[in-house]
């Protein structure tokens, strides 16, 4: 979750963005989320509280059967893909907008070497095999870890533009990976 949170927290300190908002979202009643490795981080508001979002990001978990058997947050995600202009998800977090009927007959992806328990699990999504980044219609999923800022910089570029993507790449010193590791 910390990658897109940086990628759009530095966009929204520029003009060009700054009538967005990055609002953190507990699937529980709880505003304190634990990630998987132990970092606290307090939430903006969870997933009781009313909230018009244009975009929902869903991020993954390592045990994600707690998630899915979370009618609340499934049901969530779903109202949320009624009005969001935007629906994305990283790495096992596309198992998630599969439950919640999102991926139904799109291409989505979701962490590498997972495909094919997703494809398995909802056979009405064409799941895409060996790519890190899939975007159909108006649904980004990607695997996660580094390249959960590849899927950000997508996303930041459908909603702004790809000169204003690369501009925040750079500014967070992105693109020096790319330069040191190759495309």
């Amino acid at each position: 979750m910390t990658a897109p949170i940086e990628v759009f927290g530095a966009a929204t300190k520029k003009a060009w963005f700054s009538s967005y908002e990055v609002v953190v979202i507990s699937a529980t009643r709880s505003k304190k989320v634990v990630s998987e490795e132990g970092l606290e981080i307090v939430a903006d508001i969870t997933i009781y509280d009313e909230a018009k979002l244009d975009v929902l990001i869903v991020p993954s978990a390592y045990e994600m059967e707690g998630l899915l058997n979370n009618k609340d947050l499934i049901g969530y995600i779903s109202r949320q893909n009624g009005s969001a202009s935007w629906m994305a998800s990283n790495c096992s977090g596309a198992f998630l907008l599969g439950e919640a009927g999102v991926l139904d007959g799109k291409k989505a992806t979701t962490w590498a070497g997972g495909e094919a328990s997703l494809a398995k699990s909802f056979p009405k999504i064409k799941v895409q095999f060996d790519q890190n980044v899939v975007v159909d219609e108006r649904v980004i999923t990607s695997n996660g870890g580094p390249v959960s800022y590849q899927a950000a910089f997508a996303l930041l570029e459908k909603l702004s533009s790809a000169r204003f993507a690369k501009e925040i790449s750079k500014s967070i010193q992105f693109d020096r990976l790319k330069r040191a590791f190759g495309p």
